[in-house]
């Protein structure tokens, strides 16, 4: 290794020294004490199994939807304490993980799938405003940024395809001067910033106000009340938790990549472990120095790809990259710290900012995103209609999860919808094989994935057999 390089991996991993692992937006004095876990025999019209977005946004509009109807959730540890509490803050209209995952699936719904994409974050942002849920909610927009000759080929010809489509609305191309008067990193050759399509926040806010937005309606939120089985009683279900018991009428399952209760929906999620890094905040000088005024989030083009983006008190959040995935698929909080990732993590930010070297990182963490095969949610129901799912988000569910939770409430009221006859809610994705077939098929990926980046984004066989099944991984 040459003096120069070894010199910037001291510095970056230096940078690491006093950062905690623990998820940032956790890391809050102002964390909300957690409900008591549930000791009795309840009963209710609708049970919600998950405090995580999915369970909380359907506690609440199912509340919406009918004051009067009884409501229960149960949480098996805290509200948010998972993917919900930990992740970028990315909250995205898109329902299809990105416009180019939506139109290679459902070319003839993304008209649709777009509207209704876009009236689903217009729902957020109202909802934000009427229950003064305190989460540094902001509309800044996302730009997609290519670090590479190629990447701003490619972000071009997409947008020309967009406007070509009628679907670039909102969207704009900047070159490399337009995107570095955004954003300034060396690193930036071009961007597509959509203005309107994503939203900033700060997830663990979100959770802990839909929680106190649902406990204010009425819903009866237990938490440390882990699901142990869900079984048919009488004309609905029963679940039983370590203490207690629910009876209801009907349930809504948004576990998503813990143990599905249902257990034929198991084989359909994977969890991938990602990772972020926090730093300090930036001074007035080293935020003009990177001339970030408008706080959008970021992310870059290759299939290996970091997310970054500005906190309320201007810390930059930079994660991704690194996609790990346990052999055999088991969710255990030993994956969630990974300091070789850190490090490498670090090294990557200071390429993209060398201007804000001797910057140092407070937070560093990771966690699992359930995973599925078309890299978007998936939805269904069991016992003749009396449970419903929403699962398979893939790192995209900040803002889709509240799409799921209207999706669930249909299904389980048995209506057809605008949402129930999409496609993509009718169909399943592709089940993931068992092992080793899955640990050898994602690593294999990993690597083509990596070696794509590597050589001008020239995709493989392995990826191009990927992309004729239906399975291709660009993002």
């Amino acid at each position: 290794m040459a003096p120069s390089a070894m010199s910037s991996g001291n510095h970056a991993t230096k940078s690491l020294s006093d950062a905690q692992p623990v998820p940032y937006w956790l890391d809050d004095p102002g964390r909300p004490r957690p409900e008591p876990a549930l000791t009795t025999a309840e009963t209710c019209d609708l049970l919600v199994v998950g405090g995580g977005y999915s369970g909380l946004w359907t506690a609440l509009i199912a509340k919406e939807r009918d004051p009067q109807r009884d409501v229960v959730l149960v949480e098996g540890r805290e509200v948010g304490w998972a993917a919900s509490g930990r992740n970028g803050g990315f909250c995205a209209a898109s329902l299809t993980h990105g416009l180019p995952n939506g139109l290679a699936r459902w070319p003839d719904e993304i008209q649709r799938l777009e509207e209704l994409g876009t009236r689903n974050l217009d729902e957020i942002e109202k909802a934000v405003a009427r229950y003064s849920l305190d989460c540094d909610f902001e509309r800044t927009g996302e730009i997609d940024v290519a670090t590479e000759p190629y990447q701003a080929a490619e972000l071009r010809a997409w947008y020309e395809e967009l406007r070509d489509k009628g679907l670039a609305d909102g969207m704009e191309f900047l070159d490399g001067e337009a995107v570095r008067s955004q954003v300034d990193s060396p690193t930036f050759q071009a961007g597509l910033y959509d203005r309107r399509g994503v939203a900033m926040l700060n997830p663990a806010k979100l959770v802990w106000g839909l929680k106190r937005a649902c406990l204010d309606l009425g819903v009866r939120v237990y938490e440390h009340t882990p699901a142990l089985t869900l079984k048919p009683y009488g004309a609905g279900m029963a679940v039983r938790t370590p203490y207690g018991s629910v009876r209801a009428r009907k349930v809504a399952l948004g576990t998503n990549i813990f143990p599905n209760l249902v257990k034929r929906v198991r084989s359909y999620t994977v969890p991938v472990y990602d990772y972020a890094l926090m730093t300090e905040p930036l001074s007035d000088g080293q935020l003009s120095s990177i001339g970030w005024k408008n706080r959008q989030g970021l992310g870059d083009s290759a299939n290996q790809f970091h997310y970054f983006r500005l906190s309320a008190d201007n810390r930059i959040l930079w994660g991704g990259y690194d996609a790990i995935y346990p052999y055999g698929g088991r969710v255990r909080a030993e994956y969630d710290d990974r300091p070789e990732t850190y490090a490498k993590l670090a090294g990557h930010f200071f390429t993209c900012f060398p201007q804000l070297e001797g910057m140092r990182f407070t937070h560093a963490w990771g966690g699992a995103i359930d995973t599925c095969s078309r890299f978007s949610a998936f939805f269904g129901t069991a016992h003749q209609g009396k449970v419903a799912y929403a699962a398979g988000f893939t790192g995209l569910g900040v803002g889709a999860t509240r799409f799921g939770a209207d999706v669930m409430l249909d299904l389980l009221a048995g209506e057809e919808t605008e949402r129930t006859r999409l496609e993509m809610v009718r169909k399943k994705p592709l089940p993931f094989p068992p092992e080793p077939f899955a640990w050898t098929g994602i690593a294999l990926t990993k690597w083509s994935l990596a070696r794509a980046d590597a050589h001008g984004g020239r995709r493989n066989l392995w990826l191009r057999a990927m992309d004729r099944l239906g399975l291709g991984f660009d993002s």
